[in-house]
């Protein structure tokens, strides 16, 4: 009873665990199944994998034949068994070596035909596959997005032909090097943006301790073009976060091209966007918007628009950094350290407060309409300011503001502090270290008493303001801070006290 056993690997959320495809040949009447909670996909590797074998000349064993995909407790979805379990018959019917399989792993889609078609996920996979050290092999059009992975041999193959002639010693396959040495990216350049200089000012503090940012302006006075601009003020992703990124890229049905290596994610989902399409979910579960964001921005455009559910699901990726999608039969955890910036109207129609006097509304349609935005979640958002019209002069004058290069230096040169000193962006930190990292003096103690007074500042919205007080003293490059900090600090939670 020949026994072959391969290994693969499985997605799960943007972990790849290892997958062992065990091909089992025994007595009885000529049959093909396949156990160990496969989709409808992985079941019809079996017709693809019957006319891959006929198609390249090898013999089909006309045998019972059972395909076991362990662990048995994991579901199984996509077609990249294919190339496991083809070669796991051809290892348990004797055509190949099997000792030859134990140094790689592979995953691959066959045509008809033998023909290796992509997959979804290579990233994801290739960071599973150097943890045991074994080789990868997989189809060729994937093979770019796996080499960016560190210290894993991606041996990319054309067919299933290529692979067998790899492991029977005849014609070796080439490893692809390893990728990844991008250049910066070309963002827009918030000098663009014409006026708007608390707005701006705004956005570097945010971009500078990863807060979060909430605009409020009426319809054309620049808050998406704000928006837009800031991955171009965020520094240069790290090895690590640009990974990260990627692999949770990979695992969404996009998928990721590896073209874009380096660029900070700028997701900006339409309002009529579902809770699992911003969170992630589905069977088996997907990322959502928040973890396509990872370590990126996530732009919210008419906040109040979207569903309530949707708008609440933000509440516990916004403290954690990651989400936990639980159902019947298993639960993700997604990574979603995302940086939220939402814009909104003042009212219905947009206009309130504007000098043009075009404003209707009537009071209770005001608070309704803000009414769609909770507490908790308004809590949580770190920067809240006003976008007004510019003026004439700003929207025809010939003068341009800082370039964004200039800014990102001064962001990057914050955030290296705060790595030097906590490990963390100042919005990551806990109760405890905001204690310890964001202590002010007297006067500035006074300050905040007084403005725990006038805003009803919650312990949560305290520490946040706390936090973007150290952000700007980050930016100043001083280590105290001061009433000046905590002054500015404050400016930015004026909303709260709007009626």
């Amino acid at each position: 009873m020949p026994l072959a056993t391969v290994a693969s690997r499985a997605l799960a959320g943007v972990v790849a665990p290892e997958v062992s495809v065990e091909v089992h040949l025994g007595p009885g009447l000529p049959s093909f199944s396949i156990v160990g909670l496969p989709d409808a996909e992985v079941r019809e590797a079996k017709d693809r994998v019957r006319a891959a074998l006929n198609h390249a000349r090898f013999e089909f064993p006309a045998r019972r034949i059972t395909v076991n995909l362990a662990p048995a407790d994991l579901p199984k979805d996509s077609s990249r068994f294919d190339l496991p379990i083809a070669l796991g018959i051809l290892a348990a019917s004797g055509q190949l070596k099997a000792s030859a399989l134990a140094a790689h792993e592979f995953v691959g889609e066959l045509s008809l035909t033998g023909e290796l078609r992509p997959v979804r996920g290579a990233l994801a996979m290739a960071l599973g596959a150097a943890r045991t050290g074994r080789a990868f092999v997989l189809p060729r059009p994937s093979a770019a997005q796996a080499a960016l992975a560190e210290r894993v041999c991606v041996l990319p193959a054309n067919s299933l032909l290529e692979v067998c002639a790899h492991l029977a010693g005849e014609s070796a396959l080439a490893a692809l090097p390893r990728g990844g040495e991008r250049a910066l990216p070309d963002y827009p350049d918030l000098a663009e943006v014409r006026g708007q200089a608390q707005a701006k000012r705004a956005l570097e503090v945010a971009a500078a301790g990863v807060h979060a940012l909430l605009m409020s302006g009426p319809p054309g006075t620049g808050k998406s073009m704000l928006a837009a601009r800031l991955p171009g003020i965020l520094p240069p992703m790290r090895e690590d976060e640009a990974l990260e990124s990627a692999a949770v890229q990979s695992a969404s049905h996009a998928g990721f091209d590896a073209a874009n290596w380096g660029a900070r994610p700028y997701r900006a989902p339409h309002h009529s966007a579902s809770s699992a399409a911003l969170v992630g979910g589905g069977n088996p579960p997907r990322p959502g918007e928040i973890s396509l964001a990872h370590h990126g921005v996530l732009f919210l455009d008419e906040l109040p628009e979207f569903p309530h559910d949707a708008l609440e699901a933000l509440r516990e990726p916004l403290e954690s950094g990651a989400i936990s999608i639980a159902r019947a039969a298993r639960q993700t955890r997604f990574p979603a350290r995302f940086q939220l910036v939402a814009a909104m109207n003042p009212c219905p129609c947009g206009y309130l407060g504007d000098a043009s006097g075009r404003c209707r509304c009537t009071p209770d349609q005001v608070a309704r309409y803000r009414g769609r935005i909770s507490g908790p979640l308004l809590d949580r958002i770190d920067l809240k300011i006003e976008v007004p019209r510019p003026r004439e002069t700003e929207l025809l004058g010939r003068a341009r503001g800082e370039r964004s290069h200039g800014i990102r230096e001064r962001v990057s040169a914050a955030r290296e502090r705060q790595h030097a000193r906590q490990g963390k962006p100042n919005a990551w930190l806990d109760a405890r270290e905001t204690a310890k990292h964001c202590a002010v003096d007297s006067a500035a103690e006074a300050l905040l008493k007084e403005a725990i007074a006038k805003l009803s500042l919650s312990a949560r919205a305290l520490h946040r303001v706390l936090r973007v007080a150290r952000t700007i003293a980050d930016l100043a490059a001083i280590d105290a801070i001061g009433t000046a900090q905590v002054a500015e600090s404050i400016q930015y939670r004026r909303l709260d006290a709007s009626p």
